[in-house]
């Protein structure tokens, strides 16, 4: 025979489930709630951290923001002329160095001239002349045979420019480009002033090509020598020659 089961026995197990249930629900509704108070006190506090402009306070803001925008346009436009003033600057320095280099040449030029009007003290190689009167022959009939005169000098300056000598003296004394050579007697008169033999001629200038100029077959030298003038060269590491002013 089957035991009968008590009805109240039947029941209980039901009645626990139900209750446990109720628990379970009533926890995470209360979770839920505390979850929804405390992102609302949150919002709220962050709300209140960050509180709305008063009027007064957005105008001034507002004034902020023009003067920002404006000191931006005058940054922008200060550049801008900064950007022209250094092109124009550019362009300044280029016509200065195109006209240091003009000033230079200018400074070169008149260097030159000056040295060819003897205005300069000049110092550099060159070749030494010195003609002197050859021994006079009491047979010859004409003692001025024996002497040097002024179209020997001429001749050996002459060939002496043509070599490209940059400065020439005789005697010392510098020849300029208006200088003039006179023949009195026994002595040599240069612009007023008068030398005696040997005539000693310097120039300044490549002592290569000066020399060869000289000693060329029927050229300069030759010549001279044909006509009683005792004629000598020697080149030089150094010669100095003095303003025309000096002597």
């Amino acid at each position: 025979m089957k035991k009968l089961e008590n009805p109240k026995e039947q029941k209980e197990p039901k009645v626990k489930k139900t209750v446990r249930s109720k628990y379970i629900i009533l926890t995470l509704v209360s979770v839920v709630f505390g979850f929804m108070i405390s992102y609302s006190y949150q919002f709220t506090a962050q709300r209140q951290s960050h509180p709305k402009l008063t009027s007064s306070q957005y105008e001034r803001d507002m004034e902020l923001r023009e003067e920002l925008i404006e000191q931006e346009e005058k940054n922008q436009s200060l550049q801008e002329k900064l950007n022209d003033t250094q092109s124009l600057l550019l362009e300044i320095e280029q016509e200065l160095s195109e006209e240091a280099v003009t000033f230079s040449n200018l400074v070169e030029e008149t260097e030159k001239y000056r040295m060819f009007l003897g205005k300069v003290k000049v110092k550099g190689s060159g070749v030494q002349v010195i003609l002197d009167d050859a021994d006079y022959n009491p047979q010859s009939q004409n003692a001025n045979q024996y002497i040097v005169h002024e179209h020997h000098i001429f001749k050996v300056i002459n060939e002496l420019n043509i070599s490209g000598a940059s400065a020439i003296a005789v005697n010392g004394q510098r020849l300029s480009h208006d200088s003039y050579i006179l023949c009195n007697g026994p002595v040599i008169e240069i612009d007023g002033r008068q030398h005696p033999a040997p005539f000693v001629i310097t120039a300044i200038g490549d002592p290569e090509t000066m020399t060869a100029a000289l000693n060329i077959d029927g050229g300069v030298k030759d010549i001279l020598v044909n006509e009683n003038v005792r004629f000598t060269v020697e080149k030089k590491s150094e010669i100095v020659i003095n303003t025309n002013l000096e002597g």
